[in-house]
């Protein structure tokens, strides 16, 4: 069982790389028997020895614990699954540590875990988050506990998914993958503790002066573009965790701070000039109005931006490939809502456009806001839904609450959070993010020569596709002989995948990868593609793979090879092939 993930393991290692493991992790480990009594342990970075009092574990050498939960790590690597471990710890002749309890104590290893410890040393959060590299130590926290796992991170199961708690917190991991929270698990954890954590229950004091103070709490897992407005992305090998993005994990763009809303006096409102306005609370959107589900996959037109970057300088944030992520989405029918307001389908004359606003505005009082067509909006097959839920449960502060429209197949930037009015118009929304942003422009147009008004607002997403895993950079054994690759592939406008086309030398020779879908209608394709290539490691390799994708959608778009046409100023749409570089090498 690792330490932050059991989620997801490639069934059928070859039967070299198992025995390679095996010898690996069930190596005679030197653990010291570990009872009520103080013991002293050498914590492996700090250079102190710490006099540690445990209660909970007994360990017995290399038949201990440590070894049983290594072997049966090694067991789920080799493609024996979840049920197979579990009856190995359950019947394994190697379990021999138990938790024991005196007389008058009831809790559990997984209760004691993190609590404090007297005599044990305080460290801040300073101090952890300077141990995160191999050279300074690799430490984390659980509730009160401060853990050196240094010596943990090569045997860790879970592959590479750990280093994203060194020098911090696992329990926002471990709420993602909740089945680590075993007795066994805890009691591991225990036997790497090396002090308290002093900041545990320290509460932080907002500047109330701060327009950003109030926003809400963010997942340590997410890679930060922009700390105010907040904006951040998952890492890409998580995004191929799940089908559907933990809520959590998916991505965040905001363009201003997350507004405070009063839930008790909130209301939607919705214009039709000449026809209706009315005025809906949370409750009669939902008594009201049939409530509808759709899967749908959000993508912000400036990921991949940095890519695009390293071809020729681009102004934005510096997206990688994970500004896109896909949920569940559940609300009411914009069409619905129109209608109600006196909306038909004879308007479009009149009012060509919808707009939206959110509550979150800047310093002059404007709001975020923008506009999608009357035909996409009125189009009873293109599900645009008003949301409240995400994932099945309440929307979250970053991705709208309590309301979000959700434009599916278009950019990210037309789906407006915090959504509180809704508008028929003959005009687009004069908000600056629909007029002076998320246009594009010829490759030979600088900064200076940009001409918003006369250039047409983004609003569907063309085909898209990413690699996911092996992370770039990173390097894959030889013997393997085989090199596994992941990634995600969309094209906006209800428009599916059709292929995923994979290379590892550079697009000499391409590999048709399998595919994953929701299963959606035709021409109704909201949701993403994630797909997996299995690919020989060509014997002609020169120590390095260039590993390259390009996706083609239900109308034949396919993704061009290079930067050279679609490069634009503002780094926007870069639907080039994705490209990796992986070493190649020849592991002991």
């Amino acid at each position: 069982m690792a330490l932050l993930t059991l989620s997801r393991f490639a069934l059928g290692s070859s039967v070299s790389r198992l025995t390679k493991q095996l010898v690996t992790v069930t190596r005679p480990v030197a653990v010291a028997r570990v009872s009520t009594s103080n013991v002293q342990r050498e914590s492996s970075t700090s250079g102190r020895s710490h006099s540690q009092n445990f209660s909970s574990t007994d360990v017995d050498g290399a038949g201990g614990t440590r070894s049983r939960f290594f072997v049966g790590g090694a067991l789920l690597l080799g493609g024996i699954g979840l049920t197979a471990y579990t009856k190995f710890v359950n019947n394994s002749e190697c379990a021999t540590a138990k938790t024991t309890k005196s007389a008058g104590d009831s809790l559990s290893a997984a209760e004691k875990a993190g609590l404090p410890i007297k005599g044990l040393p305080e460290y801040s959060q300073e101090e952890v988050a300077k141990h995160k590299t191999p050279d300074k130590g690799i430490w984390m926290t659980y509730k009160n506990g401060v853990y050196d796992v240094t010596s943990f991170m090569k045997a860790h199961p879970g592959g590479g998914k750990i280093w994203l708690a060194a020098g911090g917190s696992l329990e926002p991991f471990w709420a993602l993958y909740a089945v680590h929270k075993s007795d066994e698990v805890f009691e591991i954890l225990e036997e790497y503790r090396i002090g308290n954590y002093q900041d545990a229950d320290k509460i932080k004091h907002k500047d109330l002066s701060d327009p950003f103070a109030n926003d809400p709490y963010r997942h340590p897992a997410l890679r930060v573009n922009s700390e105010k407005p907040f904006n951040a992305e998952p890492p890409p090998s998580l995004l191929v965790d799940s089908f559907v993005t933990p809520n959590e994990l998916f991505f965040v763009r905001n363009h201003l701070p997350v507004p405070q809303c009063d839930m008790q006096n909130f209301k939607l409102r919705v214009e039709v000039p000449g026809k209706k306005t009315i005025n809906l609370s949370m409750d009669n959107l939902k008594k009201n109005f049939k409530e509808h589900t759709i899967m749908a996959t959000m993508q912000c037109a400036g990921n991949r931006r940095s890519q695009m970057s390293g071809y020729k300088t681009v102004k934005g944030l510096s997206w990688r490939y994970g500004a896109i992520s896909t949920a569940e989405w559940t609300g009411v029918k914009l069409r619905d809502l129109l209608l109600q307001a006196g909306l038909t389908e004879e308007d479009e004359a009149k009012f060509a456009h919808i707009q939206f606003e959110g509550l979150d505005k800047d310093a002059s009082g404007g709001h975020y806001g923008s506009s999608i067509p009357f035909s996409v909006a009125m189009n009873p097959f293109r599900d645009v839904l008003v949301a409240y839920k995400m994932n099945g449960t309440d929307i979250p502060a970053d991705h709208g609450c309590p309301l979000r429209v959700i434009i599916p197949g278009n950019i990210g930037a037309r789906s407006v959070k915090w959504l509180y009015k809704i508008v028929a118009s003959d005009q687009e929304s004069p908000s600056h993010w629909q007029q002076n942003d998320y246009k594009s422009f010829n490759p030979s147009v600088d900064f200076g020569q940009l001409d918003y008004k006369t250039a047409p607002a983004i609003q569907e997403y063309p085909v898209q596709s990413a690699i996911c895993t092996p992370r770039d950079g990173s390097k894959v054994d030889v013997d393997e002989e085989k090199v596994t690759i992941k990634g995600y592939a969309w094209s906006g406008g209800g428009r599916g995948i059709l292929r995923v086309d994979v290379s590892v030398d550079g697009g000499k020779e391409w590999h048709v990868a399998e595919l994953q879908d929701a299963g959606q209608k035709i021409s109704r394709v909201w949701a993403w593609t994630l797909w997996e290539a299995e690919i020989p490691i060509p014997k002609d390799h020169g120590g390095k793979l260039d590993i390259c994708c390009k996706a083609i959608d239900s109308s034949h778009n396919v993704q061009p090879d290079t930067m050279k046409g679609i490069w634009n100023v503002r780094g926007l749409l870069n639907t080039a092939w994705h490209r990796i570089h992986v070493g190649v090498v020849q592991e002991e």
